[in-house]
C-alpha cells in the first residue's frame, strides 16, 4: 500500500511539472518588450535597450554602454539577428519564459529564452539563456 501511495504522489508531482511547462497563451506585451529591445540593439540604441531590462540586470551592468558591450560580445545573435520568430511562452518554476527563435547573420539558428519579470505593472527582461539549435530551420 505504501508503494502505491508513493507512486501516486510521484505521478501527481510529475503531472504538475508537465503542466507547468505547457505553453501559455501568447502575450503581445511580452513579445513587444523583447522585439523592442532587439530593435534597439539593431540601431545601437543601448539606452533604449537597457530600459527593457529588469532592475536586477540594470544594477549588474550599471550603464547602457556596459550592457551594450556585454550583448555585442556575448550575444551577437541578439545584437544583429537576421530573423526573429516567437515561440511558446512557458511557466517554469514560477517564472515566465518566452522562447524566441533567432537566426544570426551567418545562418546559425538559436533558441533564446527570455525570463520575464513584472516591475510596477510593466514587463521587463530579467535574464536570457541561449541554446544553439543546429539544423533548426526558421
Amino acid at each position: 500500500m505504501r508503494k502505491i501511495l508513493i507512486g501516486l504522489a510521484m505521478a501527481a508531482a510529475l503531472a504538475g511539472a508537465v503542466r507547468a511547462q505547457d505553453a501559455l497563451t501568447p502575450n503581445p506585451q511580452i513579445q513587444g518588450i523583447i522585439q523592442g529591445q532587439i530593435d534597439a540593439f539593431q540601431s545601437d540604441d543601448f539606452v533604449t535597450a537597457f530600459g527593457f531590462a529588469s532592475p536586477g540586470i540594470r544594477g549588474t551592468f550599471r550603464t547602457p554602454e556596459n550592457f551594450g558591450a556585454m550583448v555585442q560580445q556575448g550575444y551577437p545573435m541578439v545584437w544583429r539577428p537576421q530573423d526573429v520568430r516567437f515561440g511558446p511562452l512557458r511557466e517554469i518554476d514560477g517564472g515566465l519564459w518566452q522562447q524566441v527563435l533567432i537566426q544570426d547573420t551567418g545562418g546559425q539558428s538559436y533558441i533564446v529564452e527570455y525570463r520575464m519579470e513584472q516591475v510596477d505593472g510593466a514587463w521587463r527582461i530579467s535574464g536570457v539563456q541561449v541554446i544553439p539549435a543546429p539544423g533548426l530551420s526558421t
